[in-house]
Order: C-alpha cells, then sequence, then structure tokens
C-alpha cells in the first residue's frame, strides 16, 4: 500500500482555484479537496501583507506528489505560491484505502 499525503496550497482567485482543483481530480491527482476560506498575513516583496485566500487540502498519495505538484503550478498564477506536503502517519483504514483506489 502506498503512502499517503496531504498536500496544502492557496489561490485568491476563485478562477484560478477551479482550474486547480478541476484540473487535479480529473487526471485522478488527488481523491478529495476541500476548500476552506482564511485570511493570510506574510512577508513579500519588503512588505507585510494581509489577503483573504482559500486554502485547498489535498489528499493524495506521495508518489503522486511531483505530478500534483506540476500541475498545481501549471494552474496557479502565484509567482511562489505555497505547495507543500504533510504525511499521513494515521488513519481509518477504510478512508485510507479509498484514497489508494482513487489516484491513479
Amino acid at each position: 500500500m502506498s503512502k499517503k499525503c496531504v498536500v496544502m496550497t492557496t489561490f485568491a482567485d476563485e478562477k484560478v482555484g477551479k482550474a486547480i482543483i478541476h484540473s487535479l481530480i480529473e487526471k485522478r491527482l488527488a481523491a478529495c479537496i476541500q476548500v476552506q476560506a482564511i485570511e493570510s498575513y506574510y512577508h513579500w516583496e519588503g512588505k507585510v501583507n494581509n489577503d483573504q485566500e482559500k486554502l485547498a487540502i489535498i489528499k493524495t498519495t506521495t508518489e503522486l506528489y511531483q505530478q500534483v505538484e506540476a500541475d498545481i503550478l501549471a494552474n496557479h498564477d502565484y509567482e511562489t505560491p505555497e505547495i507543500i506536503q504533510l504525511p499521513i502517519t494515521a488513519g481509518y483504514n477504510d478512508y485510507l484505502q479509498w484514497i489508494e483506489n482513487v489516484c491513479k
């Protein structure tokens, strides 16, 4: 059984977010993507910024991470988008197996 992970990315433009989400789901690079409204505070180009964004929480496998990252970059409008992978170290076996079955 392959290792499962969560990949997180953010976006501000709804069209960009939908493009990322639909691409990952259609290509079976993700089993599930949840989106949550967030407020981000960060340093960028010498200034502190505060933006309303959406956080995409992408459930996939570690074997697909490079493809997920490439697909996000191909659809994203940020110069340096957040794309991070977090390991899933434990979880309900049936759910983890579902991720495995859905992702190509």
